[in-house]
């Protein structure tokens, strides 16, 4: 298959007009001294099942998109990526003096909606930058669907995150029965509750972009959206994010997301 040229991608990334805040990030350290205790722990609580985890990358940097219906799916992917995962989370839980320190310490993004999440991404340009892992939830927020199908659409923040960085890799993860779990609003744990994980192709935004069935561009097209005025630009690339997440919600909901 043919590739696209270094230019286009270069000119791909920086068409999504993200930088980062200009920091240099790194993982807490208690972070990863809890990478190294808890993952035993949580398996022996837990019953989860991961297929496809070798797809996972076990280094550098990474985007995990997965689907969410429940507290307890941000653990569920960190145990299956094995490295510090890096969420963005909702401004509510900083406030929350239980988990507020937690978040930190961990080095988790917190989100203002109100802003659109641009100082979010910005911290999420660095974490990858830095060669870290970002985790996703396409959809924005936990499911608030009270009977499938919980899947809705995706929010675009992940595809442009994805062609800010157009060779790393976009791995979907869609996680069954972690509300069985922990249902939302309850305080109520069944630790027997069989979560499944299929964990789909890694694709990077690049490849997507010259699939014929994703995104149909070659370096002539790029150069195109490249010469249209600032407008045409960003109308051409909200297009292209809108069917970059609209097929990695389908893709999530092809390996069984509920």
């Amino acid at each position: 298959m043919e590739q696209l040229s270094d230019q286009s991608i270069e000119t791909v990334s920086e068409l999504t007009e993200l930088e980062g805040s200009g920091s240099d990030f790194s993982t807490p350290i208690f972070y990863r001294a809890l990478m190294r205790i808890a993952p035993p722990v949580v398996r022996s609580l837990t019953n989860v099942t991961y297929n496809g985890i070798e797809r996972i990358p076990s280094e550098g940097a990474a985007i995990i998109a997965g689907n969410h219906v429940s507290h307890i799916d941000p653990i569920v992917k960190i145990m299956g990526v094995r490295r510090p995962v890096h969420y963005l989370a909702k401004a509510e839980h900083f406030e929350d003096k239980k988990f507020q320190r937690l978040m930190k310490s961990t080095g988790q993004i917190e989100t203002f909606r109100e802003s659109g999440g641009t100082e979010a991404l910005s911290t999420a340009v660095d974490v990858l930058d830095a060669g870290g892992v970002m985790g996703i939830f396409p959809e924005g927020t936990r499911s608030r669907k009270t009977e499938p199908p919980y899947l809705g659409e995706g929010k675009t923040g992940v595809a442009r995150l994805a062609a800010r960085y157009p060779k790393v890799p976009v791995v979907p993860m869609a996680i069954i029965g972690s509300r069985d779990f922990i249902a939302p609003g309850s305080r109520s744990v069944n630790p027997l509750a069989q979560i499944e994980v299929n964990i789909g192709q890694p694709i990077t935004f690049s490849e997507w972009l010259i699939d014929p069935n994703g995104g149909k561009l070659d370096d002539e097209g790029v150069r195109k959206i490249r010469s249209l005025d600032e407008k045409g630009r960003k109308s051409a690339m909200k297009s292209l994010y809108r069917e970059f997440t609209d097929q990695l919600i389908e893709t999530l909901r092809v390996l069984g997301a509920p």
